[in-house]
């Protein structure tokens, strides 16, 4: 190898090192890029519906969202705060329930197979004497204490998250303000042969993007209607924070239905047993339904990502990023996904293989 070459791969290796450093700021820029394709998306549509000039049109988006996070703010907020503390205050009698409705199930398989003589034991097999009394007075104390220097150290955490949060929101506007501006400016970092190209796939990537989020953001509205419509006919307690749960956990596919279950569930059981089954029938249905009939009709040009490859980029995105990169690894996978079909196999692999072809 030359020396132009040992240079080239070692400013390849450096700038690896660099992404990998400033990792932590490019996963919070990748989620300004997201909102402000959300925001344009906004605004495209706005544009096409009354022809007004764009200004005029993100102005219109900025004060219609800023109205819509205010009303929230105000009519859905408390009512769902009060039902969400009572809902977690409510999951250590939840637990309570379950763990004497499986001791009887034990108990009753027990009967069935050695007789009364086997069903005393079960209890003191998984649940010593100890636990069922109850915590004594300095776990108590240490309890309290871990949970103050948790509280405390959150505290500490709020404002380095309060300075991500407006440099996200400031990026975003700005973004929004002249997407075609940055735009040319990523595109002029790449090789002049190039460029045409890459704007091409740049557009293939934000249309991905826009289909995912407005796709995601029907579905998630249409499960939580059906999670409150469901949970009111069952008679469970506390329907709009389930709801709410629901259709906000659905943006995290496989991880976020699974948590929205438990919650319900934990209710329902304080009821009664079968009202948790039926809880759990219920969000088996809404999730099959948002799966075969909501998504593939409202994503009508949405990127097919396997259930697999979801799951693995979940977990790899969660892993480099943390749960900021759990809540964006499917536009994560999406982007890349395009990126992948685009770039290495159109451009980099067909070609190689005509040649071999030809040759």
């Amino acid at each position: 190898m030359r020396l132009q070459h040992w240079l080239g791969l070692c400013a390849i290796v450096a700038t690896g090192l660099l992404f990998w450093s400033l990792r932590e700021v490019l996963i919070h820029l990748f989620a300004a890029i997201v909102l402000a394709m959300a925001l344009c998306t906004l605004v495209g549509a706005l544009r096409q519906r009354w022809r007004i000039p764009r200004p005029l049109a993100l102005l219109m988006c900025v004060l219609g969202l800023v109205l819509t996070v205010g009303v929230g703010l105000t009519v859905i907020v408390p009512p769902f705060t009060s039902q969400f503390q009572q809902l977690i205050l409510q999951l250590p009698a939840a637990a309570k329930a379950l763990k004497e409705l499986v001791l009887q199930g034990f108990s009753s398989v027990s009967a069935m197979i050695y007789g009364s003589a086997g069903t005393s034991d079960w209890r003191q097999l998984f649940f010593p004497k100890s636990f069922a009394d109850g915590p004594s007075a300095p776990e108590i104390a240490s309890s309290v204490s871990g949970g103050l220097a948790r509280v405390l150290g959150l505290a500490g955490n709020l404002g380095s998250g309060l300075i991500q949060l407006l440099f996200v929101f400031a990026v975003t506007l700005m973004v929004a303000v002249q997407p075609h501006a940055y735009k040319n400016v990523g595109i002029q970092l790449l090789p002049s042969f190039y460029r045409r190209r890459a704007r091409v796939i740049l557009g293939m990537c934000g249309d991905a993007l826009s289909s995912w989020m407005i796709g995601v953001l029907i579905s998630s509205v249409c499960v939580a209607v059906l999670a409150g419509i469901g949970l009111s006919l069952l008679g469970v307690k506390l329907v709009m924070a389930n709801a709410l749960l629901a259709g906000l956990l659905n943006i995290i596919p496989n991880v976020g239905p699974t948590l929205s279950t438990i919650f319900p569930m934990s209710v329902a059981l304080l009821d009664a047993p079968w009202k948790a089954l039926a809880v759990l029938g219920l969000y088996i249905v809404v999730q099959q339904l948002e799966s075969y009939v909501i998504t593939p009709s409202v994503m009508q040009r949405q990127v097919n990502l396997l259930p697999g490859l979801t799951l693995a980029a979940q977990f790899l995105f969660t892993v480099l990023f943390g749960p900021l990169g759990l809540l964006l690894a499917l536009p994560l996978a999406v982007v890349l996904q395009v990126l992948i079909r685009e770039v290495i196999v159109h451009d980099l692999l067909d070609p190689w293989k005509r040649q071999r072809l030809l040759s």
